[in-house]
């Protein structure tokens, strides 16, 4: 079962010097590169869970190659998010998401129910950025000082997930999941609110801010439909 990555965000803050006709480029474009990333992520997930390459990464090597593959890639988006080569990047790390899911998605196909949980963890994730994206346009306040305190969140919230790995508590699980879809929801409007306010240029920036906020919120309700929805044949 794969754990919440942290997030690293890509702008240091607000800023308005994009006209009102960039700014709704930047997220035009944004929402095109965040749906066509779907499409490695249900690749990705479909070879783990068909093959059944990920099943040995458990405990400690889990942790490791998640983690290292997980940043590496955002480091290597980060540095060719100005160039051509930025979007094939982004679409990479979105298919070593998906393979990084396999295991949480194969372990609810398991139940008799699996594909309906994961067909109402998907529905949830929508209904989230929904909302998130309808708040962006109405609300008016400059959000940027919430960066610091998502950003420690998502800290202790790594932390609590790294123990937990080796505890293996479900009382554990539970309440990172929770805690995962709070901090990660409101991470979701912080980072609509920036591309609508002007505070973020780049695109490709701006869809794997976003993709992670997704990333999390779907597995964190994916395990919550797991422990309390799942049905055994």
């Amino acid at each position: 079962m794969t754990d919440p990555v942290q997030v690293i965000q890509p702008g240091a803050g607000y800023g308005y010097a994009l006209s009102q006709e960039q700014r709704h480029r930047v997220m035009r474009n944004t929402y095109w590169l965040l749906a066509l990333s779907l499409i490695p992520t249900v690749l990705g997930a479909w070879l783990g869970v068909a093959t059944g390459i990920t099943r040995s990464l458990h405990g400690g090597l889990g942790l490791i190659v998640f983690l290292g593959g997980a940043f590496g890639l955002m480091f290597a988006v980060e540095r060719t998010k100005n160039s051509a080569a930025g979007v094939p990047v982004l679409l990479g790390f979105t298919f070593f998401m998906g393979l990084m899911l396999s295991r949480l998605i194969a372990a609810v196909l398991g139940f008799k129910n699996g594909p309906e949980l994961i067909m109402t963890a998907f529905g949830g994730t929508a209904g989230v950025f929904f909302v998130m994206a309808s708040l962006s346009t109405v609300v008016k306040r400059d959000l940027s000082g919430l960066g610091q305190w998502l950003f420690v969140g998502v800290i202790v919230l790594l932390i609590g997930s790294v123990i937990n790995i080796f505890v293996g508590s479900t009382a554990g699980m539970l309440a990172i999941s929770v805690a995962a879809i709070a901090i990660f929801s409101v991470y979701m409007l912080y980072d609509l609110k920036r591309i609508v306010d002007g505070g973020e240029t780049n695109y490709i920036s701006a869809t794997l801010a976003l993709y992670l906020d997704l990333f999390n919120v779907f597995q964190s309700l994916l395990a919550l439909l797991g422990i309390f929805g799942g049905q055994n044949d």
